[in-house]
């Protein structure tokens, strides 16, 4: 069974597929092979008045490539892997930085890689 991974603040780009990199700063422990479920939200979803949000599936990946690396060192091609071609280097970082509390352009990130999976039951032809 695939873990789930949140995506709501890349939701656009990953329903896209324009989105093939992520980084994190957890997930030490995956490894290429593995299969994550993206999903608008996974945890927070039950609401003060005790109303659970549902759980919105989005896509199954592949992980392709995992792999630890100071978040400052992103280039301008990894910034449109994330999906961000709009941004420079230095945007992304600020935007990272911002929505990831406790870090820095000095922290050290978790870079995964996937490949977007067909739907259940979608069969690819291969050449």
């Amino acid at each position: 069974m695939p873990r789930l991974m949140a995506v709501s603040l890349t939701e656009t780009q990953v329903q896209a597929r324009t989105k093939t990199v992520t980084r994190r700063m957890g997930w030490r422990g995956l490894r290429a092979g593995d299969r994550l479920t993206l999903c608008r939200k996974v945890m927070g979803r039950r609401r003060a008045d005790g109303h659970v949000e549902p759980l919105v599936r989005i896509v199954d990946v592949e992980v392709l490539a995992v792999g630890r690396e100071r978040l400052g060192a992103i280039t301008a091609d990894e910034v449109v892997a994330e999906g961000f071609p709009e941004m420079s280097p230095e945007q992304f970082v600020d935007f990272f930085c911002a929505s990831h509390r406790g870090c820095t352009p000095d922290s050290t990130v978790t870079r995964i890689q996937w490949r977007y999976l067909p739907p259940a039951g979608v069969q690819v032809a291969l050449l």
